[in-house]
């Protein structure tokens, strides 16, 4: 199937782990049913399987009407099919139709994106489909689609009108779709809200005063503050966004958290700030206790965004001037009615159907002090235990807690139910369990196999989940495995308290940046880097630096050095250069190819910053490095990034001789991917001397090598750098050609220093096409962005008097300052996408 229109389909099952822990074995009869009558319909319908990786389906048609009788007929044949155990598959279906790029055979691009997000936005055995799919269908008969309403999907910059396929026959009542931006987005708790309505009330009052911004919600860990802040919410109309804080450590990952939660890139407070300014919402910013400056934060926030309020959770006060607290006690223990005693009765028949209360139960949730925490983690083992046992065990525990003069009370019951529990746990899965607290932000399984358990991790997940120790989500590469706050706290003191503490850290630093390293090499051979697969992981790559900068400075090295482009592909450039010069300070002098890798990333960043001395000292100093070890391809390396600071320092002659070597050695080096690098950057060099055909000879040639390989960005890079020569040649129709192609490659990618060069290119075809006004228009946008993300252009005041020149007559310079400051007002990619050559 070719390019144009077409629509496609994704799909997998709801709750596949929950469904496998039951099945056992039976599991892959299941999933072999649901692919045979999967497979059967795509084939009526004459879809193309894109995609097929465990549960889940990527097909595409080559009609919206298709694409939804397929899905009509596949959830009829799942919803009549006999399952293993009595069980039912519930499979979500998203559609969208649209025209998406194709690379090798594949598709790829936003509209497959968009396709993506609304399959995750439906519900088991739900089909959604997106607007433009229901204007193109035709509906058979018994089939109508249902108005779902506007809705914002991750990663997508627009909200999507979404529907619903409305089958007779079969279900058709479902949850709101899992999207942001809204409250349904909030998180769904596994339990109700229990004994806090005057809590919820109050809250709701309060946030519903014009002059409240900011409410905190204060109590110790396990009393409930996050569940009470999510009920609160859920009651307040209009947009709500969930941010989650438990692993942030830092001022920059908080804003780069509630950056990734609103979906506004780049990932930097004044851009953040800005975008809030011109909305209306609420913002619940979950766990503050840990970050010293989190009352700055939240200050600047409703400083500069007035519409914007705030609901906090925090074991503290954040000490602002107008900060509406609201203390979060305990769950009331009175009778067998009371709030905490309804927790424990809804979590015990959860695993035990037939549990009956008594007043035992009372008594255990009055030991337990009400906290909803303890009361999750104790219900559960009346699956084990005799609710007598189970009182014997938690006097136990509280005995111990109670003769502590120093920690408060509360905290200290809250420890040791957690104790209690882990205690319970066999030796294999206590061990299981406290090696998870290595992981910052959570885990997907192959992680968690290689770093805790060595084998298979299922069944110990399984117990844990049993237990409540641990929670499972959904993430890029399928299950994930996530720890509270408290408890992660808890299992990184027990794993501290052994001697293979430093084992599990080391291991775990050493798998990330083994998988760093490994997507690293995959990027340069997709369609589409993947991004969303590393920054899931973004937590635990700080966790494993911080860490193997103090204890294994060859993986920080190693880490710091294979996560350049996620770095610069997401915009982290602060946060890159930081590790960057942390890392670099702490290996000193000793010289390793690891060491010169690192400074050559950190050389890159300070070029890009506009520190051109610096970035230039520590290129030579990177080269010089690689030459006394004798090492071939770092020299090559080296080589290429002096090169570019010598060009930046001004030097044309010599960054030419320097990055004319670099060639030749990794032309002996056989490294194609760095080879047409550098021949980008020395065509870049030719092109500045005048030397235009050589420029363009180079530049073919660099397009050429980075096609075969199959990396779309460095296409993307080599394409625009030759469309900027074109239009230097006056080559404008060819320019213009080549730039309209490229165009919504660079908005898809989203890199910005990408953007911005391609803004640059776009803004001189415009010149040379007579679009003066537009011109100045991307100048103003370009700089205003550059100087958000602290991005420097060294060639700003030479580009500015080109540009000058090449409008002539056409503006005067107080109109060109007039659209260039229009320009600042606005998103170079916004603009990009409006233009018109």
């Amino acid at each position: 199937m070719g390019g144009g229109m077409v629509s496609m389909l994704f799909s997998d099952i709801e709750g596949s782990t929950v469904l496998l822990r039951r099945l056992g074995d039976r599991y892959l009869d299941a999933l072999e049913g649901h692919r045979r009558i999967l497979r059967a319909v795509w084939s009526t319908y004459g879809g193309t399987e894109m995609g097929t990786e465990g549960d889940s389906f990527f097909v595409v048609f080559e009609t919206a009407g298709d694409a939804v009788r397929a899905a009509v007929d596949g959830q009829r044949g799942l919803a009549e099919h006999r399952w293993p155990g009595g069980e039912r598959l519930r499979v979500r279906m998203g559609i969208h139709t649209g025209t998406p790029g194709v690379y090798d055979g594949d598709y790829w691009g936003m509209d497959v994106h968009l396709a993506a997000r609304i399959g995750a936005a439906a519900q088991g055995g739900q089909i959604v489909v997106s607007a433009v799919t229901g204007r193109l269908t035709q509906l058979p008969d018994g089939v109508t689609l249902r108005d779902l309403g506007t809705h914002h999907l991750k990663d997508i910059p627009e909200p999507e009108h979404l529907f619903q396929v409305t089958v007779d026959g079969l279900p058709s009542d479902f949850p709101p779709p899992r999207t942001i931006g809204t409250s349904t987005s909030l998180p769904a708790p596994a339990t109700a809200l229990l004994g806090r309505e005057h809590d919820v009330e109050r809250i709701v009052a309060l946030l519903d005063r014009s002059d409240v911004r900011l409410v905190t919600l204060t109590g110790p860990g396990g009393a409930g503050k996050t569940r009470l802040a999510i009920g609160a919410a859920s009651k307040v109309p209009g947009g709500v966004y969930f941010v989650p804080l438990a692993a942030a450590t830092s001022e920059s990952v908080l804003w780069t958290t509630i950056a990734e939660v609103l979906d506004v890139p780049p990932r930097e407070r004044g851009r953040i700030v800005a975008y809030l300014a011109q909305r209306s919402l609420l913002l619940v910013l979950d766990n503050l206790e840990q970050l010293p400056d989190a009352g700055k934060i939240v200050a600047e926030i409703i400083e500069g965004a007035a519409h914007v309020k705030v609901v906090a959770t925090s074991r503290r006060a954040l000490g602002l001037v107008g900060e509406h607290l609201h203390p979060v006690a305990p769950l009331p223990v009175t009778d067998k009615d009371s709030a905490a005693v309804q927790l424990f009765m809804q979590r015990a028949r959860a695993v035990q159907p037939t549990f009956t209360y008594s007043d035992d139960v009372l008594e255990i949730c009055r030991r337990l002090d009400g906290l909803p925490l303890a009361i999750e983690l104790c219900a559960p083992r009346v699956r084990l235990l005799s609710i007598k046992e189970l009182l014997a065990r938690v006097d136990q525990s509280l005995d111990i807690a109670s003769t502590s003069s120093v920690t408060p009370e509360r905290q200290r019951t809250l420890r040791e139910t957690i104790a209690w529990s882990y205690e319970l746990l066999t030796p294999e899965y206590r061990r299981t369990f406290r090696r998870l607290a290595a992981f910052s932000g959570g885990a997907d399984l192959a992680a968690i196999q290689e770093v805790a358990t060595g084998n298979d991790p299922l069944e110990s997940l399984a117990e844990l989940s049993d237990a409540n120790l641990i929670r499972l989500v959904e993430g890029p590469e399928g299950t994930r495995v996530e720890l509270l706050e408290t408890i992660h706290q808890y299992a990184a003191d027990e794993l501290a308290a052994t001697d293979e503490s430093a084992a599990i850290y080391s291991r775990h630093a050493t798998y990330f940046a083994d998988l760093a390293e490994r997507l690293e090499i995959l990027k340069r051979s997709m369609a589409e880097p993947p991004m969303e697969r590393a920054e899931a992981d973004l937590d635990n790559y700080r966790a494993a630096l911080a860490w193997a900068t103090d204890h294994d400075l060859r993986t920080a090295l190693r880490l710091c050095s294979a996560l350049g482009w996620v770095w610069q592909l997401g915009g982290y450039h602060t946060e890159s250069r930081r590790w960057h010069e942390q890392v670099v300070a702490a290996a000193g002098t000793t010289s390793s190819p690891e060491l010169a890798a690192c400074l050559r990333g950190l050389s890159n960043l300070l070029l890009l910053q506009g520190e051109t001395d610096r970035g230039y000292e520590v290129a030579a100093r990177s080269l010089a490095m690689s030459r006394e070890l004798d090492d071939a391809a770092g020299t090559a390396f080296g080589m290429t990034v002096l090169g570019t600071a010598q060009r930046q320092r001004g030097d044309l002659d010599t960054a030419r001789q320097t990055l004319t070597d670099a060639v030749e050695r990794l032309r002996t080096l056989d490294d194609r991917w760095r080879l047409a690098r550098v021949l980008g950057h020395l065509g870049g060099i030719e092109e500045a001397l005048g030397h235009l055909d050589r420029a363009e000879e180079l530049l073919r040639e660099s397009l050429g090598i980075s096609e075969s390989l199959g990396d779309v960005y460095e296409v993307t890079v080599h394409g625009q750098n030759l469309a900027y020569l074109l239009a230097l040649a006056d080559r404008v129709g060819e320019a213009a050609d080549l730039a309209r192609h490229l165009r919504p490659t660079v908005v898809a990618l989203g890199s910005p220093p990408l953007t911005m060069a391609f803004s640059n290119t776009a803004m001189n075809i415009l010149l040379r096409l007579g679009d003066a006004a537009g011109a100045a228009e991307l100048f103003g946008a370009e700089e205003a962005m550059g100087e958000r993300l602290e991005i420097v252009n060294p060639y700003a005041d030479e580009e500015l008097a080109e540009a000058l020149e090449l409008v002539g007559d056409a503006l005067s310079r107080a109109e060109w300052e007039r659209h260039r400051l229009a320009g600042r007002t606005e998103r170079v990619e916004d603009l990009l996408q409006r233009l018109d050559f």
